[in-house]
Parts: structure tokens; C-alpha cells; sequence
């Protein structure tokens, strides 16, 4: 027998059984336009969004539209498409940019950053991808019982499926393209005992195993743990970028559990204590305060306590080199370092 902790994406939820009507809530919104509508915002600039199912075919109204500016220091505009998947917004005269995306119940679509001209009109189409629609993935690590060494080489496979993939010398493995439905795991590793265990597999979720082998001719029982994952921060892509990170050594992550076994009072005291960092978010490398981001949007360091409690954050994302940032802070001046903070 093997040991097996599995720590399984379990945030799902239903599509949304109906779209609400068409709310423009945004400034200056209009819910429906022709192609050769006249502008409303006169020299401000203009977003003008459809929102689209996956394949680009079907409009979706009703669906809710969030607009962040990327300068920071302003509430994000939200609102519901209309008839034929329209939105519109008239952007503060001074915003240089904007953040874009759709959301539907627990899917959404892929952010888009526009850069504003001033009296310029902005077409942005949004496509929603549905959970539903899309495979999920096994994401795991081997280590053995005994030592917590990993355990390299491992043969890990689905059974019923075709093909075979190794742990790598971290005892990691990734399985994609898993269908929904109960599933079995089965892991093979000269000098341990097999291990074969049910794992359940959720649509566009990516499942996390860590399996403990044991060497044989020990038994044991198996020991499973399940946790959940959030869907808001899969799709902001943390959950990809704390696993390579943390392969690669290019940051540090802070996962909600984490956090909420310390009980922070402040997240930028929390911050200090368990990175690199020095009092006031400074890079003690180079001497200069790290940018902060809430949302993808930048805020002020003194700000931070302000504008986020311990209790509001889901994940938290250190880098405190140029060459490790992700390409999704592209266009800031990163060089003395960055924190980024999701909100559940």
C-alpha cells in the first residue's frame, strides 16, 4: 500500500442558468450600437466591447464587463452587455489604459490591456471560455513515505488512457487534456509498492496530487487529503505561475491557506516577515520600494493596508528581480522588484 495526499480543484460550479437583462452601469455605457455610431465621449476616449462565446460566433448579452484603469487611484467600471453582446464606456480623460474582461458566473474570458488615446475609440472583443467545454489537468509530485525525498522516474498514468509520463528530479509530473469524471491514478516505481487510487477530475480544473510511496514490503494505508482551489485566481493564472516559480526558484508564493495560518493584521507587515524584503516593501538589494499591484492594478505602497485586509486576499506573488517577472507586468518598471496581491 502507498500513501496518497490529493489536493483537488474543486471550485465548480454550474453555468448561470439565465443572463440578466442589460445594465449600462458604466459611464457613458450604451447597451446596443450600430457600426457607424456616432462617438459619445467627445475627447475622452472610448471603449466599445462585444462579448462572444469561445468560438467567436454567438453573442452573449447580459454578460458582466469589468474595466480596470491601469494608472490606478480609480474604482473599475462594471457592466452588463446588451442586445447583440455590447458594452461602452467613456474612460477618465487622463487614463492611459485599461484592463478588460467578461465574466459569467465562475467563467469569465482572458484579460486584454488597451492603451487609451485621447478621442480615440477603442473596439475590444472578449470571448468567454465555459469550464464546461474544456479538459482537465493532474498536476502532481511523488516523494517517498519515509524520507519526504522526491522520487524521481516514477511512471504515473491514468488508467484507460494512453501513454505514460516520468516524475522529473523534483518528483513533479503533469498529465493534461483529462476528460471529467472519476478517474484512476496509477504510479509504478521500481522498489515501491503500486499505487492505484480514484482521483475525480473537474472540467477546466486543475487537479493537484502528492503521492507518497512506500517502500515495499512495508504496508500502509492510504491517506487522502482534498483541498480546493479557487477559480478566480486559475484564471488570473497564479496557480501556473506559483507552480513554475517555485520550480525554477523565480519568486515566492503565498497561497491563501498559508496567510491565514499566520493572521496577519497588516499584509505589508506580513509581507516584510516572510520575504526578503525590508520594512516599507524595500528591495535591500538595491535600496528602492518594489511595485505593488492589487488586481493587476498598481497601487502605492503606503496605500496598500488600505486598500486590502488579510481576510480579502486569495494568493500573493513576491519577485524581487527584473528577469524573473512574468510577461503579465510587461510595460512597468519592475527593476527593483514587485508584489503582486489577488483578492479572492
Amino acid at each position: 500500500m502507498s500513501i496518497l495526499s490529493i489536493s483537488r480543484g474543486a471550485f465548480q460550479r454550474g453555468r448561470t442558468a439565465a443572463l440578466l437583462a442589460a445594465l449600462p452601469l458604466g459611464v457613458g455605457a450604451s447597451a446596443a450600437r450600430g457600426q457607424e455610431q456616432e462617438r459619445e465621449c467627445g475627447e475622452r476616449p472610448e471603449l466599445r466591447v462585444t462579448v462572444m462565446d469561445e468560438s467567436g460566433a454567438v453573442p452573449l448579452p447580459g454578460v458582466v464587463v469589468a474595466v480596470q484603469w491601469t494608472d490606478g487611484g480609480r474604482r473599475p467600471a462594471r457592466g452588463r452587455t446588451g442586445e447583440g453582446g455590447h458594452y461602452g464606456v467613456c474612460a477618465p480623460r487622463d487614463a492611459e489604459g485599461a484592463v478588460l474582461w467578461a465574466e459569467v458566473g465562475s467563467d469569465g474570458s482572458r484579460e486584454v490591456t488597451v492603451a487609451l488615446e485621447r478621442g480615440g475609440t477603442h473596439e475590444v472583443e472578449l470571448r468567454v471560455v465555459f469550464a464546461m467545454s474544456r479538459p482537465g489537468r493532474l498536476l502532481g509530485r511523488i516523494y517517498d513515505a519515509r524520507t519526504d525525498d522526491p522520487v524521481a522516474t516514477a511512471a504515473v498514468s491514468v488508467v484507460g488512457r494512453p501513454g505514460v509520463v516520468e516524475s522529473n528530479r523534483q518528483g513533479q509530473f503533469v498529465i493534461e487534456g483529462l476528460p471529467r469524471g472519476e478517474r484512476q491514478l496509477e504510479v509504478r516505481r521500481l522498489g515501491y509498492a503500486l499505487l492505484r487510487h480514484p482521483i475525480v477530475m473537474s472540467p477546466g480544473i486543475t487537479t493537484e496530487v502528492e503521492v507518497g510511496l512506500v517502500p515495499e514490503p512495508v504496508e500502509m494505508e492510504p491517506l487522502v487529503a482534498i483541498a480546493e482551489r479557487s477559480r478566480r485566481l486559475e484564471i488570473k493564472g497564479f496557480y501556473e505561475r506559483k507552480h513554475w516559480g517555485e520550480l525554477l526558484g523565480l519568486g515566492q508564493f503565498f497561497s491563501e491557506d498559508y496567510i491565514e495560518r499566520w493572521r496577519p493584521t497588516r499584509m505589508s507587515q506580513f509581507i516584510v516577515d516572510h520575504t526578503m524584503l525590508g520594512s516599507g516593501l524595500v528591495n535591500r538589494r538595491s535600496g528602492c520600494a518594489v511595485n505593488v499591484f492589487v488586481d493587476g492594478m498598481r497601487v502605492d505602497v503606503p496605500d496598500l493596508d488600505s486598500v486590502v485586509l488579510p481576510i480579502e486576499v486569495g494568493g500573493v506573488e513576491v519577485y524581487r528581480g527584473a528577469a524573473s517577472f512574468p510577461g503579465r507586468f510587461s510595460g512597468s518598471d519592475l527593476r527593483c522588484g514587485a508584489v503582486a496581491i489577488w483578492t479572492k
